[in-house]
């Protein structure tokens, strides 16, 4: 039998993901950090393909320097940890896209289920992927469009948020057809 509570709690869980741009200076524990990456490793991908390899990223001069690499990448640099996740660029490209957006995701739910902060970082324009790549030590057909930040939250300084708060209601989401 459905166990509603366990339900709830779950879906609790899911909507209470939210991205973490402030972090302590913690070290992330590597029993999290295992059961994070194990967690990213079963996500699912199209024909099972597993288009991603994980980098773990912890030098501080190196994380300085991916938070350089895009727009909103900034929270890199703060972070006691980054994991890039690495595409094989050789694989269909929209579907293994697809698939690193999947496990990024799943990164993030599960340094949410264990207490942890995180937030995703684009590298873009190409340029900036293959810099991303270069700093990572990895070679083509590996491409670094990702970066997912992760760590203990900490306050979020004073002042008013530059992204702005909230959910739109269901009914503006949601499209019958």
């Amino acid at each position: 039998m459905l166990d509603l509570d366990a339900m709830r709690e779950m879906l609790d869980t899911l909507a209470g993901l939210r991205a973490t741009r402030w972090f302590t200076p913690d070290p992330v524990p590597d029993e999290s950090l295992t059961a994070i990456l194990e967690a990213a490793r079963w996500t699912g991908s199209a024909r099972n393909r597993q288009p991603w390899r994980f980098a773990v990223v912890r030098e501080r001069g190196l994380l300085r320097e991916l938070s350089r690499l895009g727009a909103y990448a900034g929270h890199l640099a703060g972070a006691p940890l980054a994991i890039l996740l690495a595409v094989d660029g050789t694989l269909s490209r929209e579907d293994a896209e697809f698939d690193a957006g999947r496990a990024a995701q799943t990164i993030m739910l599960a340094a949410h289920a264990l207490g942890l902060g995180s937030c995703p970082a684009s590298f873009f324009p190409s340029a900036n992927a293959d810099e991303a790549r270069r700093l990572a030590g990895l070679a083509p057909p590996w491409r670094v469009r990702t970066a997912i930040s992760l760590g203990r939250a900490a306050p979020v300084p004073p002042g008013r948020p530059a992204i702005p708060q909230g959910r739109l209601p269901l009914g503006d989401v949601v499209i019958e057809v």
